[in-house]
């Protein structure tokens, strides 16, 4: 592929990945300060939505956006240690969101679901408890790739 295709879908995927999880972290935290179980269930439905459709499509068009870089300009990974940092906080991101932040997001989702299906006012303390650890694991998810940017655009 010619280097300014890659180069475009490699930017394509950044957008998308980096643009849906700090949206997403907007919603859900605007969302949970409401303290409605009615719109915190719709915004768990809906980051989980947002994440398969925007953050995996981004993530896949950064992994095969980055390879084509590699074919098309023939760098070595040896020689450019800028990049071996940026994939490496990538890969970091990655994982914590596989690991870390999908099955919370799924456990609120499931969590708010059932609430809403009980008609209770307030959601349980265990959905607090995920809250606050998604809250923590959500923000390092974002400074990796936002690091990983910064590595690959500031040698």
């Amino acid at each position: 592929m010619e280097y300014s295709a890659v180069k475009l879908v490699h930017l394509l995927g950044v957008i998308l990945f980096l643009g849906n999880i700090i949206v997403s972290a907007l919603w859900k935290i605007q969302a949970d300060k409401t303290k409605n179980p009615v719109v915190i269930a719709f915004a768990c439905r809906l980051v989980n939505m947002t994440d398969l459709a925007f953050t995996a499509l981004g993530g896949a068009l950064i992994t095969i956006g980055g390879i084509g870089l590699f074919h098309a300009t023939g760098i070595a990974i040896s020689d450019a240690p800028h990049l071996t940092i940026g994939i490496s906080l990538f890969g970091m991101a990655a994982a914590l969101w596989l690991i870390g932040l999908v099955p919370l997001q799924l456990y609120m989702s499931k969590l708010a679901a059932q609430t809403v299906a009980s008609n209770a006012d307030e959601m349980p303390g265990t959905y607090d408890k995920c809250r606050k650890l998604w809250g923590m694991i959500g923000l390092i998810a974002i400074v990796l790739p936002l690091g990983a940017l910064y590595f690959m655009i500031f040698r």
